[in-house]
Protein backbone atom coordinates (compact mmCIF):
# COMPACT_ATOMS: atom_id res chain seq x y z
CA UNK A 1 0.00 0.00 0.00
CA UNK A 2 3.14 2.64 1.16
CA UNK A 3 4.32 1.51 -2.73
CA UNK A 4 1.24 2.04 -4.24
CA UNK A 5 0.95 5.57 -2.74
CA UNK A 6 4.77 7.03 -3.17
CA UNK A 7 4.33 5.46 -7.02
CA UNK A 8 0.96 7.77 -6.84
CA UNK A 9 2.45 11.05 -5.21
CA UNK A 10 5.70 10.62 -7.21
CA UNK A 11 3.46 10.33 -11.02
CA UNK A 12 1.68 13.45 -9.73
CA UNK A 13 4.55 15.63 -9.23
CA UNK A 14 6.40 14.28 -12.46
CA UNK A 15 2.52 15.39 -14.18
CA UNK A 16 2.79 18.53 -12.58
CA UNK A 17 6.34 19.52 -13.14
CA UNK A 18 5.76 18.56 -17.13
CA UNK A 19 2.84 20.91 -17.19
CA UNK A 20 4.71 24.12 -15.40
CA UNK A 21 7.25 23.57 -18.66
CA UNK A 22 4.84 24.44 -21.85
CA UNK A 23 6.80 25.40 -24.69
CA UNK A 24 6.63 28.76 -26.25
CA UNK A 25 4.70 27.99 -29.72
CA UNK A 26 4.67 30.75 -31.90
CA UNK A 27 1.78 30.42 -34.72
CA UNK A 28 1.17 31.78 -38.01
CA UNK A 29 -1.75 31.34 -40.44
CA UNK A 30 -3.09 32.79 -43.82
CA UNK A 31 -4.81 36.27 -42.45
CA UNK A 32 -6.09 34.90 -39.52
CA UNK A 33 -6.31 36.78 -36.31
CA UNK A 34 -4.97 33.88 -33.78
CA UNK A 35 -2.31 32.21 -35.87
CA UNK A 36 -4.66 29.30 -36.25
CA UNK A 37 -7.69 27.68 -37.88
CA UNK A 38 -9.86 26.74 -35.72
CA UNK A 39 -12.37 25.59 -38.34
CA UNK A 40 -10.28 22.32 -38.77
CA UNK A 41 -7.84 22.90 -35.95
CA UNK A 42 -4.10 23.38 -37.31
CA UNK A 43 -1.54 26.37 -37.70
CA UNK A 44 -0.14 26.23 -41.18
CA UNK A 45 3.47 27.33 -38.84
CA UNK A 46 4.00 26.23 -35.44
CA UNK A 47 7.59 27.90 -34.62
CA UNK A 48 9.38 26.64 -31.49
CA UNK A 49 13.20 28.00 -30.97
CA UNK A 50 14.61 28.19 -33.68
CA UNK A 51 12.45 25.36 -35.35
CA UNK A 52 9.63 25.91 -37.78
CA UNK A 53 6.79 23.26 -38.38
CA UNK A 54 4.75 23.82 -41.61
CA UNK A 55 1.73 21.98 -42.19
CA UNK A 56 1.44 21.14 -45.77
CA UNK A 57 0.19 23.21 -48.89
CA UNK A 58 -1.99 21.69 -51.37
CA UNK A 59 -2.60 21.51 -55.07
CA UNK A 60 -5.69 20.07 -57.06
CA UNK A 61 -3.57 19.24 -60.23
CA UNK A 62 0.17 17.59 -60.32
CA UNK A 63 0.97 19.65 -63.17
CA UNK A 64 4.04 22.48 -63.48
CA UNK A 65 1.34 25.35 -62.33
CA UNK A 66 0.05 22.98 -59.29
CA UNK A 67 3.49 22.58 -57.95
CA UNK A 68 4.38 26.05 -58.37
CA UNK A 69 1.33 27.19 -56.39
CA UNK A 70 2.23 24.91 -53.86
CA UNK A 71 5.97 25.67 -53.67
CA UNK A 72 4.74 29.14 -53.49
CA UNK A 73 2.49 28.65 -50.60
CA UNK A 74 5.24 27.09 -48.55
CA UNK A 75 7.24 30.31 -49.87
CA UNK A 76 4.66 32.63 -48.11
CA UNK A 77 4.88 30.31 -45.16
CA UNK A 78 8.60 30.30 -44.90
CA UNK A 79 8.95 34.11 -45.26
CA UNK A 80 6.42 34.45 -42.38
CA UNK A 81 9.06 33.62 -39.88
CA UNK A 82 12.18 35.43 -42.31
CA UNK A 83 13.26 31.98 -43.52
CA UNK A 84 14.15 30.61 -47.46
CA UNK A 85 14.29 27.19 -48.70
CA UNK A 86 17.57 26.90 -47.95
CA UNK A 87 16.77 26.59 -43.93
CA UNK A 88 14.01 23.33 -45.29
CA UNK A 89 15.52 20.43 -43.57
CA UNK A 90 12.93 18.30 -44.20
CA UNK A 91 10.49 17.48 -46.48
CA UNK A 92 6.97 15.49 -46.77
CA UNK A 93 5.43 14.90 -50.13
CA UNK A 94 2.18 12.90 -50.14
CA UNK A 95 0.73 12.43 -53.99
CA UNK A 96 -1.39 10.45 -55.25
CA UNK A 97 0.32 10.21 -58.32
CA UNK A 98 4.10 9.52 -57.67
CA UNK A 99 4.71 9.54 -61.48
CA UNK A 100 3.55 12.45 -62.17
CA UNK A 101 5.14 13.78 -59.57
CA UNK A 102 8.38 12.90 -60.28
CA UNK A 103 7.85 14.04 -64.07
CA UNK A 104 7.47 17.20 -62.38
CA UNK A 105 9.72 17.30 -59.95
CA UNK A 106 12.07 19.75 -62.05
CA UNK A 107 9.67 22.76 -60.80
CA UNK A 108 10.41 21.38 -56.98
CA UNK A 109 14.30 21.44 -57.20
CA UNK A 110 14.38 24.83 -58.55
CA UNK A 111 12.67 26.34 -55.25
CA UNK A 112 16.12 24.37 -53.35
CA UNK A 113 18.61 26.25 -55.85
CA UNK A 114 20.32 22.73 -55.02
CA UNK A 115 20.85 23.04 -51.40
CA UNK A 116 18.39 19.95 -51.06
CA UNK A 117 16.42 18.48 -47.62
CA UNK A 118 16.09 15.36 -46.16
CA UNK A 119 12.74 14.26 -48.20
CA UNK A 120 10.12 11.64 -47.97
CA UNK A 121 7.79 11.10 -51.12
CA UNK A 122 4.73 9.23 -50.18
CA UNK A 123 1.55 8.03 -52.87
CA UNK A 124 -1.89 7.58 -50.74
CA UNK A 125 -5.27 7.19 -52.32
CA UNK A 126 -6.24 10.47 -51.07
CA UNK A 127 -5.99 13.83 -48.79
CA UNK A 128 -7.96 15.38 -46.58
CA UNK A 129 -9.16 17.66 -49.15
CA UNK A 130 -10.79 14.74 -51.61
CA UNK A 131 -9.94 16.39 -54.77
CA UNK A 132 -6.47 17.42 -53.53
CA UNK A 133 -3.41 15.45 -55.41
CA UNK A 134 -0.83 16.58 -53.70
CA UNK A 135 0.53 18.03 -50.22
CA UNK A 136 3.83 18.96 -49.14
CA UNK A 137 5.10 19.44 -45.62
CA UNK A 138 7.95 21.09 -44.60
CA UNK A 139 10.70 21.19 -41.52
CA UNK A 140 12.94 24.59 -41.46
CA UNK A 141 15.74 25.82 -38.77
CA UNK A 142 16.32 29.16 -38.23
CA UNK A 143 19.90 30.71 -37.37
CA UNK A 144 20.23 30.60 -33.62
Amino acid sequence: MKFLTLLTLFLSFINSDAQDKAINKEKWHWDREFGQDTSAGYAQVVKIDNVLYISGSVAKDITPEGITRVYEALKSSLTSFGATFQNVVKENLYTTDIEAMKKYNYVRKEYYNKDFPAATWVQIDRLFMQDAKLEVELIAHLPK
